[in-house]
């Protein structure tokens, strides 16, 4: 019997996708990567899942696990051999029970982000992972990547929001292992080892996550600024000042906001005048638990404070829900501002709080030397210290011009992260763009026990293979 044979009589010939079938699987959604599979599958539970697995394995054929395929850096595709099949995990989407004495959620690595939010405020708790592509990625690609988003700063990232797994591991067993426990300190952490790897050393089928209170009441500002420095004092004021309620600090450089407002006319930026072509903007958010009279008396004072010491040029402060969703708003319409402007070299990238307005003068300089014209866009969640900082072509530049410059430009952009004590992934995840970048920015003891732990939980080298790490040699 042929291996899609047994795949067929395992899942039925339905869940067992080739050709055209196929095809939307074997593309990233940027369209940078593109492969092909032996087949798509598309298990409708963790023992198919298992089943799937322990066929692939006996046939010595790799495993390419995919959540919603919104990755962007060539995680969930597979190479152009056609050896691999392609693990969809999107049927598995139920939320199998919500506990609000525990504050914990099980939920199946195929569900929608957005869904989990939603079943959480159904049941009166909050779940607080946010991010750009919530209503399309899944909770297993969150935490194959270990996923921040915009609410870091509070909660933590995927890692910290997750008690248990549930993980099929390379050789097709199922480790039950979906606790809802704050304490368990019974030998390795086996969950934090699988949340961050990438579908390389096994795949998540389900978890069990944390859920917060709903917080009372919320407060959202957008604050224009001078300076990125500004924003790292004021930030530093605001955590004084707020404490844990603190939720979100994003920033955003003044020509990228200016950007969306001009590519989609029905957005504006909530000032007027020389305000809003300011150099940077911030956007946070105040999560308080007594009262919106508290949330608002704190929010005034410490932002009032920084205006009257000239750290913030203008503030507007989100009167009502609608308000503070336009804010957002235009916070999660930089992609596709960015995908209007066309491609861009795009860097995730990691740096001490004290040194990122340091490190984005350097780089902006340097580039400029190297790459005269270039344009950078960038943002992000300052509050973490991760910036999405890409560059964009010169005016005089083609597209493919630009792109014909990427690995120097990585290669420029990366060494100053690096010399800024920073790391070049902090929540896109390796894949396939950066797997070659690793080992000018690890150390060899790093990634030799990195490599250890692969072979030792995929003996066989069938889980996603390609991704995060060159070989298992050496």
């Amino acid at each position: 019997m042929s291996i899609l044979s047994e795949l067929q009589a395992l899942l039925g010939a339905s869940q067992v996708l080739t050709g055209e079938e196929a095809t939307p699987y074997l593309v990233d959604w940027r369209g940078r990567y593109r492969g092909q599979a032996l087949a798509v599958v598309r298990p409708g539970s963790t023992e198919d899942v298992a089943g799937v697995v322990r066929i692939c394995a006996q046939n010595h054929v790799p495993i390419v696990p995919q959540g919603g395929n919104t990755g962007l850096c060539g995680g969930a595709t597979p190479d152009e051999a056609g050896h691999a099949v392609v693990v969809s995990l999107a049927r598995l989407n139920k939320v199998r029970a919500i506990d609000t004495d525990n504050d914990t959620m099980t939920v199946e690595a195929g569900c929608i982000l957005q869904s989990l939010q939603e079943a959480a405020r159904a049941a009166g708790r909050l779940f607080p992972l946010s991010l750009a592509a919530e209503g399309s990625c899944t909770i297993g690609g969150n935490l194959s990547t270990n996923a921040g988003g915009t609410q870091v700063l509070r909660y933590g990232n995927t890692r910290e929001l997750t008690l248990g797994l549930e993980v099929v591991t390379a050789e097709g067993e199922i480790w039950h292992g979906l606790r809802g426990l704050r304490k368990d300190n019974t030998g390795y952490d086996l969950r934090d080892l699988y949340i961050g790897s990438e579908g390389t050393l096994g795949i998540i089928t389900a978890a069990t996550m944390k859920l917060y209170p709903v917080p009372v009441a919320q407060r959202t500002a957008m604050l224009a600024l001078n300076s990125l420095e500004d924003a790292v004092t004021v930030l530093s004021r605001a955590r004084a000042g707020f404490g844990a309620s603190l939720t979100g600090f994003e920033v955003m450089a003044g020509p990228v906001l200016q950007a969306v407002v001009r590519l989609f006319p029905q957005q504006r930026l909530p000032f007027d005048g020389p305000s809003s072509q300011s150099a940077w903007f911030a956007l946070l958010e105040l999560s308080d638990s007594e009262s919106a009279e508290h949330a608002q008396e704190r929010f005034e004072a410490v932002l009032g404070q920084a205006i009257e010491d000239g750290l913030i040029l203008d503030a507007a402060i989100a009167e009502n829900i609608a308000q503070s969703k336009a804010m957002w708003h235009l916070r999660e319409s930089i992609p596709l501002a960015e995908a209007e402007l066309g491609k861009s070299i795009k860097h995730d990238v990691s740096i001490p709080i004290s040194l990122i307005a340091q490190f984005v003068q350097v780089t902006n300089a340097e580039l400029q030397v190297k790459f005269p014209g270039i344009q950078n866009i960038v943002f992000g969640h300052l509050g973490d210290g991760n910036l999405h900082y890409n560059v964009a072509r010169a005016p005089d530049q083609t597209e493919e011009q630009l792109l014909a410059q990427q690995y120097e430009v990585y290669g420029l952009v990366h060494d100053s992260v690096h010399a800024h004590g920073g790391s070049i992934s902090a929540e896109h995840g390796v894949g396939q763009l950066k797997r070659d970048e690793l080992p000018r920015y690890k150390s060899a003891l790093e990634l030799r026990l990195m490599k250890q732990i692969k072979a030792a939980l995929d003996p066989q080298n069938l889980m996603n293979p390609g991704k995060v790490l060159q070989t298992l040699q050496g």
